[in-house]
């Protein structure tokens, strides 16, 4: 390997970072942003607007363009200090990327809702007041019928999401750790029984639970997790025997 040849695992990361690059044209992302994020993921360090450019062979602008998107999207980060990206010429900006991915990952739907969700439901809110106010036509009538239906799907969703958005890291993070602990089995009886219960009882029940302290909380989840108060509560739900 010469001087100027790329260490194997540079060649893997810029690899990667191409790979991630062509992924985020599925995501509605510019390649060269994904590239960007996707290489900085995998170094682990900082690096200079001008080493990126040479390691991702992308112009000087293109390498600015996609820091700045990166940065609104807040999936990278200035280092602190300056860094010298060689022996010669002045120091500059380094950059790293935000390596909790919990945290990026909230930073990302938090920046999808602004940046799609929110007008959606704006864009559908204007024009369904627009069909609405159309008198005594019926196809005018059913037009602002739809786009009410889909402003009721697309509310409910934005609601959901920007619970997400505000979750802290630690709270998405363990949401997930629980899932991930649960089998398909038991994911797959826990969605079924959800159309069998009354929207307005679960929304109860969550509700009576978010009005527990965390330790009471704790303490609450901590006695059902005893196997042998599962069975009683089966056995009161109708769900099986105490035996």
């Amino acid at each position: 390997m010469t001087a100027t040849e790329p260490s194997t695992a540079d060649t893997l990361r810029r690899d990667f970072a191409s790979a991630w690059g062509r992924m985020g044209s599925a995501w509605g992302v510019a390649p060269s942003t994904a590239a960007v994020q996707g290489y900085l993921l995998v170094l682990g360090g900082p690096h200079t607007e001008s080493e990126m450019s040479r390691a991702l062979g992308l112009s000087h602008r293109a390498t600015r363009v996609a820091l700045a998107e990166c940065e609104a999207w807040g999936i990278i980060e200035r280092a602190p200090g300056l860094r010298r990206s060689g022996q010669r010429g002045p120091a500059g900006t380094a950059w790293v990327a935000v390596l909790d991915h919990w945290e990026w990952f909230g930073r990302v739907i938090s920046a999808r809702k602004a940046r799609e969700g929110d007008p959606v439901v704006g864009l559908l809110e204007q024009y369904r007041a627009q069909a609405a106010a159309v008198r005594g036509d019926p196809e005018t009538r059913a037009l602002a019928d739809r786009l009410g239906s889909l402003l009721e799907f697309v509310g409910r969703f934005d609601h959901a999401l920007a619970a997400f958005a505000r979750a802290d890291t630690d709270a998405l993070r363990r949401l997930f750790d629980v899932l991930d602990r649960l089998d398909d089995t038991a994911l797959d009886r826990l969605f079924a029984a959800l159309p069998h219960i009354p929207a307005a009882d679960l929304a109860a029940a969550a509700t009576t639970l978010a009005g527990l302290s965390p330790r009471g909380l704790g303490n609450l989840v901590s006695l059902a997790a005893r196997p042998g108060v599962g069975r009683v509560v089966r056995v009161i739900a109708g769900g099986g025997s105490s035996r």
